[in-house]
């Protein structure tokens, strides 16, 4: 359905106990690029048993970090032209 990453990011979610709905929407909708799917994975790995709000705090969390790279980035070619 999506990238490899976030096709593994969909089943480590679900191995993990969590809705098949909010698995899909994590992987697939929010966390559905290479960076972010492997950023999850990593904090997924760390964690045997994290708790749905945390794992929706660090989802927030990745996102947050993406805007801010993507904003950057942006920032820096505006300074270049």
């Amino acid at each position: 359905m999506g990238t490899e990453r976030t096709d593994e990011l969909y089943k480590v979610l679900l191995t993990k106990g969590y809705p098949k709905e909010l698995c899909a929407e994590i992987a697939y909708k929010n966390l559905n690029t290479d960076y972010t799917a492997t950023r999850m994975l990593g904090y997924l790995y760390r964690y045997i048993e994290p708790r749905l709000e945390d794992v929706i705090d660090e989802m927030i969390a990745i996102l947050s970090d993406r805007e801010e790279i993507i904003k950057k980035k942006k920032w820096s070619r505006r300074r270049l032209l």
